[in-house]
């Protein structure tokens, strides 16, 4: 990572201003010498001075030069990094090869970050070949994680490179190298964690909170779809999802044990999973189920305009009788309007939204305790969905537009690119919060309902990456036909 540095410090340029005032040294030397020749041969004993003064001279140079090699900071005479010939990997360019224009010091040179994985043979040598196609390359080496694998070794790296670097010619060198199912992806300052202090954040945030193994098992697996199939369905049929089975894993699709019974499915199309990521996975997953419910317990009271107090908090399943006995409270218009479907199903719905496992849930409680507002931030695959419902008598207070901007918060630091709601299009209620984000709206009305997305600022994705949101909407559509379309809209 850093022979391509050490060879440039090594090799010193030659300049020809230095040879023309060596050369302008010795011909004064000699002038000098001659003058001085001449004046002690005229003398009485000018010969034995003369012969006098070139021991002397033999003498002097020779203990200089005695001098000069017992004390010398020049470096070692073998090759830069340490590395015999002999241990030189087969195929390897010389160190001193490994840039052909050195660059002058002080100059920065515009870098850029990746992420690569790539197969090797499990045999000694090959990972130091490919190190020194990457060195060939100017390319430093930050972090590099192992995954062995029953015929050959994956190595994942996190890469330096000069910004002029494609990931086409990134690719095509690894590969002359002995990678194989080389995968390169543009990286970013947040990479730059090393994985086990990664790791560790995200045990402890899934320890704090139950919503956010999904967010965790996202960041840890990279750019990937998570579903999470219950066991049962709403209406108390089996789902027909099978048990996964412990310790087997498909190529691009992982199924973990879900504590609550049923089961996360995992997908990675682009990019096959490893024993490793599956270890880490079942990992956080089980640390979520030994630890139980739980949530944040946290309290904001609000004055609304009139003069009320209302608290907002997070909410789970243990409020399902206070949101049950407001969904008694509500018209059927209001219902009609949250849930999409028919009324008398609204109950069902209310443990799958409340679990801490599908998403968030805020819920607006008034000083007597009564809940009067519920606000969901639902994941849904590789999107995000906002959820309102007020209470009649509550509505038009601004209660609404507080848990609206409060659910688009935690999705910004959940790190979502985006948030969507889905509504009819006469809700203009909903319609006025979502524009009251000041934030990009797109809008798309299909047979009177309304799906309004939010762009977030502080998460976009990078343009080299393949935007899934196109698989996710037609694997929507699918969904909606086949009548497994997540409950609730």
């Amino acid at each position: 990572m850093t022979d391509v540095t050490s060879s440039k410090s090594a090799r010193r340029p030659h300049h020809w201003r230095h040879d023309l005032i060596e050369l302008a040294a010795l011909f004064t030397a000699v002038v000098v010498a001659d003058t001085i020749a001449k004046t002690i041969v005229k003398g009485p004993d000018g010969h034995y001075l003369l012969v006098f003064s070139a021991i002397a001279l033999v003498a002097t140079a020779a203990f200089h030069t005695w001098w000069a090699r017992r004390h010398s900071h020049a470096p070692p005479a073998g090759p830069v990094g340490g590395h015999s010939p002999a241990t030189r990997p087969a195929g390897a360019a010389p160190r001193a090869e490994t840039r052909e224009q050195p660059e002058e010091p002080g100059v920065p040179v515009e870098t850029a970050l990746w992420r690569m994985r790539t197969t090797v043979a499990d045999t000694p040598g090959s990972l130091a070949a490919l190190c020194t196609v990457l060195a060939r390359m100017g390319v430093d080496i930050l972090t590099l994680q192992t995954h062995p694998l029953a015929d050959g070794t994956v190595d994942e790296f996190l890469l330096r490179a000069p910004a002029d670097l494609s990931a086409h010619a990134l690719a095509r060198e690894t590969a002359a190298a002995g990678g194989r199912d080389t995968w390169t992806e543009r990286a970013d300052a947040h990479d730059l964690v090393d994985t086990p202090t990664r790791v560790l954040g995200l045990a402890t945030r899934t320890a704090l909170d139950a919503a956010e193994l999904p967010l965790a098992l996202r960041q840890l697996l990279g750019r990937c779809t998570l579903h999470s199939v219950p066991a049962v369905s709403l209406t108390g049929r089996p789902t027909g999802e099978p048990a996964p089975v412990e310790g087997v894993l498909e190529e691009t699709v992982m199924r973990l044990r879900d504590p609550d019974g049923g089961t996360l499915i995992v997908e990675r199309p682009y990019l096959p999973f490893t024993p490793t990521e599956f270890a880490r996975a079942r990992a956080l997953v089980e640390l979520d189920a030994r630890l139980g419910p739980r949530v944040p317990r946290s309290h904001d009271v609000l004055t609304l305009p009139e003069g009320n107090e209302i608290t907002v908090r997070r909410a789970d399943q243990r409020d399902l009788p206070a949101a049950r006995a407001m969904h008694d409270r509500c018209s059927a218009r209001t219902l009609g309007l949250r849930y999409h479907g028919p009324v008398g199903d609204a109950d069902r719905y209310l443990d799958h939204l409340l679990s801490p496992r599908f998403g968030r849930t805020l819920a607006v409680q008034t000083t007597s305790g009564r809940l009067v507002a519920l606000g969901h931030l639902l994941w849904d695959g590789d999107e995000t969905e906002v959820a309102l419902m007020v209470e009649d008598d509550w509505q038009r207070r601004g209660i609404g537009s507080e848990l609206l901007g409060r659910l688009v918060a935690m999705a910004e630091e959940a790190g979502c690119a985006s948030v969507y709601a889905v509504t009819q299009s006469s809700n203009t209620a909903m319609v006025a919060a979502m524009r009251a984000l000041n934030l990009p709206l797109d809008y798309q009305i299909e047979e009177g309902t309304l799906v309004i997305t939010a762009r977030l600022a502080s998460a976009p994705r990078p343009a080299d990456r393949p935007e899934p949101q196109e698989q996710t909407r037609e694997r929507q559509q699918e969904q909606r036909h086949e009548g497994v379309r997540r409950p609730g809209r």
